[in-house]
Formats: structure tokens, sequence, C-alpha cells
């Protein structure tokens, strides 16, 4: 399907009007893609409260439609108001290639975090099409000693092992598989267009045996849906069974714009959690207390089981995410700070 340009409405400006004018590039089962213009690809933690210091999304917006996704409020920048389209409308940003290897060329602090994939997931759908992340991994390939790492659900991510050998050989990589949980028909309704947890799982063991030090993001942990001990033993052992490094996970963060999609999910889905769920986040986006406290002494527990505890010492750039802090004693700044562009 050929682009056909959009007219952006004249109250609109910066991102939203970037998005209004956006060319529409392909439509499929009732996902549009578009192509969009960007300033930067490396964008900057400027709020000094967070503690990685670049992140990049190849994409804006996100295919796999998971009900619970934090990121759904990055869509009203670009005055995109309706929850859905979060996963209707996807924009990739078709240049961020070429513009990651001028400011690496010009960064001075190369040696900061960098973690791909912080709001919207870079092996998604439109990945299959835009090729966007393998070219920003071709440009990462250029360069050494950088600390990087990607977070995915995308088994697409298989795709590009040649590339993911020369990160590993040239920076401080890792890879972040998100496996919510190992029950299939709960991911379906949770993760509706996302991988099953087994393919997951055996791109876990491809990654590994292919050299690449891979673990497994067990988040969010949502409370009465994934959060049984036995649930999540499986999950561990699975996961080192698949050679996983390390187990890293986090109770649900349910900012408003999520909320707006996940509660009317909790009411068709699993009604009898909708009145707890509503207390929980009665009047925060977090939770804290003895809960918080329950699951993270379970996760040391299983990382110390199964030999998932493999962080080399320091955390690395794809736990440190707001969904993720939880294990780590970190407080964790506004998430709408953690990346302006997305």
């Amino acid at each position: 399907m050929g682009a056909a340009a959009q007219t952006a409405p004249s109250g609109f400006v910066g991102i939203a009007r970037l998005a209004a004018s956006s060319p529409k590039v392909r439509e499929r089962a009732e996902v549009e893609y578009f192509s969009l213009p960007t300033r930067s690809t490396l964008n900057r933690e400027s709020s000094g409260r967070m503690p990685f210091a670049w992140t990049i999304n190849p994409y804006r917006g996100c295919e796999f439609g998971c009900k619970y996704c934090y990121a759904r409020y990055t869509h009203e920048f670009m005055e995109l108001r309706d929850g859905r389209d979060f996963e209707r409308k996807i924009y990739a940003k078709v240049h961020a290639p070429e513009l990651l290897r001028a400011e690496l060329r010009e960064a001075k602090d190369k040696g900061l975090p960098i973690a791909l994939g912080t709001a919207t997931d870079p092996y998604q759908p439109a990945e299959k099409q835009f090729q966007i992340t393998r070219r920003l991994l071709e440009v990462f390939a250029e360069f050494e000693g950088l600390d990087f790492s990607i977070t995915t659900k995308g088994v697409l991510i298989t795709r590009d092992l040649d590339l993911l050998k020369m990160q590993a050989a040239k920076h401080r990589f890792s890879v972040h598989m998100t496996v919510t949980t190992c029950d299939e028909r709960l991911a379906r309704l949770l993760e509706p267009k996302a991988p099953p947890p087994a393919k997951r799982l055996e791109a876990v063991a491809q990654l590994a045996t292919g050299g690449i030090r891979v673990g497994v993001n067990a988040m969010p942990i949502l409370p009465g849906l994934t959060d049984d001990p036995r649930a999540l033993e499986e999950l561990a052992r699975r996961a080192a069974a698949a050679g996983a490094k390390f187990l890293y996970g986090n109770v649900l963060f349910l900012m408003p714009s999520a909320m707006r999609q996940f509660m009317p999910f909790l009411e068709r889905e699993f009604p009898r959690l909708v009145r707890r769920y509503h207390r929980l986040y009665a009047r925060s986006a977090y939770l804290d207390g003895e809960y918080k406290e329950r699951i993270s002494k379970l996760l040391a527990e299983l990382r110390g089981r199964y030999g998932l505890d493999g962080n080399r010492g320091s955390i690395p750039p794809a736990a440190r995410h707001p969904q993720m802090m939880l294990q780590f004693g970190e407080n964790c700044a506004d998430p709408r700070m953690l990346n302006a562009e997305c």
C-alpha cells in the first residue's frame, strides 16, 4: 500500500502534529502502520531519578495489545485518546538507525546504560516490515564498550542472532525475555498478540545456546492472576532449564491510562478480582507494603534456588524499569519521565 499523507489539525503541535501528518505505510488486520519523523533516537532520562541514562523505542504503540501495559499513555502525547489506538496505530521511527549512528559518534558519555524496549516492544509484528531494530543493531555493531540491553516478548529476536552475537562480543550486553506466565490460556487473555510463553522460552534457549547472556522478566506480576508461588516457581524452573542467567520481576504498575483498558478486561474475564484491584490501586499506581515485600522475598528465593541471580554485580539496564524496581529496593520515579519521546 502506498503512503498516504494525513493533514494535521491546526491546533496540534510537537509530536502530536508529527503523528497526525505521518504517512500511512500499511494497513492489515485492523492495524495501521505509519512512518514517524523523529528528532532523536537516544532519549535522555532527564529527571535524574531513574537509574538508567538512555532509552530507545523504535516504535510508538505496540501491536501485542497487553491489557496491563503502562505505556498506553504515550499515545496521548499524539492526541490519540482512545486507549485501543495504542495497539491499532503503530508509528515506526524509520530514520532511527541513522540518527543513532550520529548520536553515538557525538556522545561524550558512551559508557552510560542504554535500554532498548522500555516502552514498546522492539520485536513486535511491525519489525517484520520495517526492520528498524535490526538496523539499530547494525549501528551498535559499529561501536565498542557500550552498556546495552534489550527487553522483548518477541521471538522474532532470534532472527537477529548473528547481530546479537556481535553485541555480546563488543558490549556489556544482555537480553531480557518477558514471560508473564507459563499458563498459555491466561497469557493469551492478558497479551492477545504476543507469542505464547513456550515460544518465548524456546527463544531464551536459542539465545543462550548462541552465547547471549539472556534472562527472564516475570513482569508484571498481577495480584490474583500470576502471583501464585507455584506458578512463579514453574516459571523460574523453566527459565533455568532454558539457560536463563537471571530472573527479575515486579508487581503490576497500573497507571490511569492502563486502568481504563485493564478494569473492563477484569470485569469481563475475572469479575471476582474487580473489587480487589479497585482497593489495591485506589490511591496509587504502585503497590507497596506487605504484598510487595512478600513477592520480593519469593523472587529472591527462586533466584537462589534455580541459579538465576547472575547480574554480574550490578543491575543491567533492562532491569532498571518502573515495572522491575521492586527487587532492588529502588524508589521509582514517575515513568512519564522515562522517555518523553518514547
